[in-house]
């Protein structure tokens, strides 16, 4: 057997729907909660934590249900040590985008789910609620055809990061603002962007579901300077990453590394 073989002999395909299942119930829970609490004019800042906070319950009351014996990275959780002996660690991002999701009716935030083995994401989901969407490894998006025209960058609302400008500016590209990680991820999934490369910080939670997601959709996943990109590490800091269609890949890595 070999070790890829090994690997997917840890993962079944209630790994996969049930990270489907949980997300979209996170998802569901927080366009409920932000309807309810902007309706009784709560403050952008109360919204934001009570919707931090409920994903986090709910997400960690469904892992603890459905894998009892499973490790568990959240953002919004104590990050235990256990996690780096144990076979399977969900990684979770409970609220990915909590300004956008303060901002109503803004709609690029997410909530993240995925499974790690070996340092690398076998399954996971992305729920964008306020789309009524949901992309995972269980029913994974196929490529979409090519854009014709220039290739479609995805940036920052704030500040675009520097390896995007030094791929839009090597590549021509024409820039798409965002919020949340996991909704730039899957603008590209979904065929709305090309590229998204993004460097000066991140963690392993903002893009460890979108990794997952991107990859079994057919799409380049590394780190900017091509390497694998590694989770469930000691130190859960994982600054910068580049998702993108595969016939881009090339050129962008040339441009990053140039």
């Amino acid at each position: 057997m070999t070790a890829s073989d090994s690997l997917h002999a840890l993962v079944s395909e209630r790994d996969h729907s049930e990270a489907a299942r949980i997300a979209t119930a996170a998802g569901e829970m927080l366009v409920a909660l932000r309807v309810r609490m902007v309706a009784e004019g709560a403050p952008p800042s109360m919204l934001k934590h009570a919707g931090d906070r409920t994903a986090h319950d709910l997400i960690m009351a469904e892992l603890t249900t459905c894998f009892p014996d499973d490790a568990v990275l959240s953002e919004e959780g104590v990050d235990l040590a256990e996690r780096l002996r144990s076979t399977r660690t969900w990684i979770v991002d409970p609220l990915d985008g909590t300004r956008e999701f303060g901002e109503n009716p803004r709609s690029d935030w997410a909530v993240h789910i995925a499974l790690v083995i070996d340092e690398r994401p076998v399954a996971g989901a992305v729920a964008l609620p306020a789309m009524g969407l949901t992309l995972s490894t269980y029913r994974p998006n196929s490529l979409t055809p090519p854009y014709v025209g220039p290739p479609r960058l995805i940036v920052s609302r704030s500040r675009p990061p520097v390896a995007a400008m030094i791929v839009a500016e090597a590549m021509g590209a024409q820039l798409i603002a965002m919020g949340s990680a996991g909704a730039k991820a899957m603008a590209v999934v979904l065929g709305h962007a090309d590229i998204y490369a993004h460097s000066g910080g991140q963690y392993e939670w903002d893009s460890c579901a979108p990794v997952a997601v991107a990859a079994a959709a057919g799409l380049h996943v590394s780190r900017i300077d091509g390497s694998p990109l590694r989770y469930n590490q000691p130190d859960p800091y994982l600054p910068d990453l580049l998702i993108c269609r595969p016939e881009m890949a090339a050129e962008a890595l040339r441009a990053l590394n140039g």
